[in-house]
C-alpha cells in the first residue's frame, strides 16, 4: 500500500510531520478520489473519510474549504449564511490555484494560500477519519481532534444527507 511519496504527497506528508501529526500518507493501488472509492481502499465506513470541499466566495472571490464527512453532503445555504454572503462550487482551475491541488486529491492541510476551513459537527463523531493527501490515489489517517487543531476549523454545522 506504501509507495515511494513524490510530489503533492511528499508536500503533505512534510506538512504533517512538520504540524506534529504521526501519521503515515499511504499510497492506494485504486482511485480514492471519491468518498466511496476511498472508504472501499482502505475497509472503513463511508462516515470516516473526510472530504475537502473548495467553495469560492462570490464576494470576495476567497476560497473557503469545508471538511465532511463522506456520509454527507454541504448544505449551501447554511454554509452561505455562516461564511455571511453567497458561495458557489470552486471549479478545477480555481482549486488548484488556491490549495496547489487537483479536485480528487485536495489535502485538509498545506494548501498554496491559508484558507477559511470549517469542519462539519459530524466527523467529531468519529474516532478516526481518513483525508486525501495531495492525489487521487493518496490518503492519511488522522483523529477528528488533530485535524481540528492542525486545520485551525471552526466547528459548524453544515451537513445534509
Amino acid at each position: 500500500m506504501t509507495a515511494e511519496l513524490s510530489g503533492s504527497a511528499l508536500r503533505v506528508s512534510e506538512e504533517l510531520r512538520r504540524l506534529g501529526v504521526r501519521s503515515e500518507v499511504l499510497t492506494m493501488p485504486e482511485s480514492t478520489r471519491s468518498a466511496r472509492e476511498a472508504a472501499s481502499a482502505v475497509r472503513c465506513d463511508i462516515a470516516q473519510i473526510v472530504k475537502s470541499l473548495v467553495f469560492r466566495s462570490v464576494d470576495r472571490d476567497a476560497a473557503i474549504l469545508v471538511l465532511v464527512s463522506g456520509a454527507h453532503r454541504v448544505d449551501e445555504v447554511r454554509l452561505s449564511g455562516i461564511v455571511g454572503g453567497p458561495i458557489e462550487r470552486a471549479g478545477g482551475k480555481f482549486v488548484r490555484e488556491r490549495t496547489g491541488y487537483a479536485i480528487g486529491g485536495v489535502p485538509p492541510l498545506g494548501h498554496q494560500e491559508p484558507l477559511p476551513t470549517y469542519l462539519d459537527e459530524h466527523l467529531l463523531a468519529e474516532r478516526l477519519v481518513w483525508a486525501a493527501a495531495g492525489t487521487p490515489r493518496t490518503l492519511f489517517c488522522i483523529s477528528p481532534e488533530d485535524l481540528l487543531r492542525v486545520t485551525s476549523a471552526m466547528v459548524v454545522a453544515v451537513a445534509c444527507q
